[in-house]
């Protein structure tokens, strides 16, 4: 005799198979199955109270709700006072409570599923039902209980990466409106003593529209100037004006060997004097900076999987030859390029038959496909390396209690073309074409002022009117640029060659992308390697002369 099966009314009013599957079909217990299943992982409890221990049900249905109202109060948050979120989830207390609850709901969610799967009963199941049912539990329970576990993990390890980036000390302040950060790349590899920072770069962020300026300072910049009440005015009354020996990265190990005791309060006697350096130099002051180690900096590119761009020109650098001869000289080609982290800072680095401003064309490069690159997917999938990564490779001033309102700020920043400024050239062409050696700073403050002006301007009018605005302040910009190749000032026959080494390659004007061998068939690194070998240095560059042409691909 069969156990009739009951119907889907006699189901839904007596609920009496959930409770009791003695009396239910093969089938019907089957069904039941997957009803506790869906119930544990929609609505978590709802098996218990549906089939199970009610009072646990209601406990977890309770934590459930509360949850939901969690997520929802989060997500008006966000699109309201985004940055006071941000904030609060940034501190370091919320930070350990949100991976204690994270933990706890792990080990709640993990017992709710055991309770599921006692109260499925598998033995009473169709054959053919019980591995499927067996995986399904396995597989949600690592989704659910293993996700929020990890959740934790990663909570945690970030509070502990962020406390060791950022200080404790008090924010940072916003000055005429605009926040000016200095950002440093810091390396110690070539040989050299002591850490320099070779990229230099300030950041200045509109504090109410967001939109930033970026000024690049290049390395080998001569005569920086200090601020009156810099504690360096006492070595350098006129600025930083030694000679070759008082180019701008120079500062950096110079201040912390013998001048670290002005600077009693700095953490980094050298990284505040190089704010300093910047702020007189630019007329900004300059209250916070981010110092990028460039070992780091590659152990962080490999964290994110590496980093793509796509290339104008043909880049030397030293790496394994493509015939396979081993390490040596050899070129990446124009065209689109993944490279790991030490590629990456290779292509940053290189200066060698081209100058210190397609340098910094392509780190701004390499920095804007790292944001780009930078998604919620790579984060969650690589965050143990990447805050290992971080918390190797920086060094700040900014507080981790004002760490949400800049995150806030810079999502903000995110949807605004930036403005940029390089104080040599192709944006200073002054002095013989030597302006960084000899700089003039009233033409460099009247362009910080005009560019900070043209972004007042933005504010007015459509998307439209913008950019008429912006195409009419870009020719203006380009004469002034012009005149200044005539502005007074020394003679290059006066300058050091150890200092015009890294000034650029004269212009060219051939495109080096139609650049052909003797015999009219296009380039190859082969050849370059062979022309660099033969030392015919007009060539390579020729060659070499566009690579500061470069955009995340």
């Amino acid at each position: 005799m069969t156990t009739p099966s009951i119907t889907y009314h006699e189901f839904r009013a007596g609920h009496d198979v959930l409770r009791d599957p003695r009396r239910a079909t093969v089938r019907d217990r089957g069904r039941r199955a997957v009803i506790l299943i869906l119930l544990t992982l929609l609505v978590p409890g709802g098996a218990q109270i549906a089939a199970g221990w009610r009072g646990l049900g209601r406990a977890a249905l309770a934590v459930t709700v509360g949850c939901w109202f969690l997520l929802l109060a989060g997500g008006i948050m966000y699109f309201t006072i985004r940055g006071a979120l941000l904030t609060a989830l940034t501190q370091p207390f919320l930070m350990w409570l949100g991976a204690v609850l994270l933990a706890a709901l792990a080990i709640g969610w993990f017992i709710l599923w055991f309770d599921t799967f006692r109260l499925i009963r598998i033995g009473s199941l169709a054959p053919g039902m019980k591995p499927i049912v067996a995986v399904a539990l396995v597989l949600l329970t690592l989704l659910t209980s293993g996700g929020l576990g990890y959740g934790a993990h990663m909570l945690n390890q970030g509070r502990h990466a962020l406390a060791g980036i950022f200080s404790g000390g008090a924010a940072i302040p916003a000055e005429d409106g605009r926040y000016n950060f200095l950002l440093m790349g810091a390396d110690a590899e070539e040989g050299r003593q002591g850490l320099r920072p070779d990229s230099i770069h300030v950041v200045s962020v509109n504090q109410s529209t967001a939109e930033t300026i970026i000024f690049s300072i290049p390395r080998n910049f001569q005569n920086a100037q200090f601020p009156e009440d810099s504690p360096m005015q006492q070595i350098y009354p006129a600025g930083y004006n030694c000679g070759n020996e008082c180019i701008i990265n120079f500062l950096y190990p110079d201040v912390n060997e013998n001048y670290a005791h002005l600077y009693p309060e700095a953490q980094d006697p050298g990284a505040a004097a190089m704010m300093d350096a910047v702020s007189g130099t630019l007329d900004l002051t300059v209250h916070g900076y981010v110092m990028v180690d460039m070992g780091g900096f590659a152990e962080l590119i490999d964290a994110m999987g590496g980093v793509t761009v796509e290339s104008g020109g043909w880049v030397p650098y030293r790496g394994q030859r493509p015939d396979g001869s081993g390490w040596g000289d050899t070129w990446w080609e124009p065209g689109v390029h993944t490279f790991d982290g030490e590629e990456a800072l290779a292509f940053a680095r290189s200066r060698t038959f081209s100058s210190d401003y397609n340098r910094i064309q392509r780190q701004q490069c390499i920095q804007q496909a790292m944001i780009a690159q930078f998604t919620p997917q790579t984060l969650l999938t690589r965050f143990t390396e990447i805050m290992t990564a971080g918390e190797n490779l920086v060094e700040t001033n900014l507080p981790q209690s004002q760490l949400g309102s800049l995150l806030d700020l810079a999502a903000d920043a995110q949807e605004h073309t930036p403005q940029r400024l390089t104080l040599g050239p192709p944006d200073f062409t002054g002095a013989g074409g030597l302006f960084s050696t000899y700089p003039d700073f009233e033409q460099i403050h009247a362009r910080v002022d005009e560019l900070i002006a043209n972004e007042s301007d933005s504010d007015d009018g459509d998307d439209a009117d913008q950019q008429d605005e912006a195409e009419q302040t870009e020719a203006p910009a380009a004469d002034t640029t012009e005149d200044q190749g005539t502005a007074p000032g020394p003679s290059p026959d006066h300058s050091d060659p150890a200092v015009a080494e890294d000034e650029p390659a004269a212009d060219h004007t051939e495109d080096p992308a139609e650049l052909t061998q003797p015999d009219g068939s296009p380039l190859t690194v082969e050849y370059l390697i062979q022309a660099q070998e033969r030392g015919e240095v007009g060539i390579l560059e020729q060659a070499a002369s566009g690579n500061g042409e470069c955009s995340p691909a």
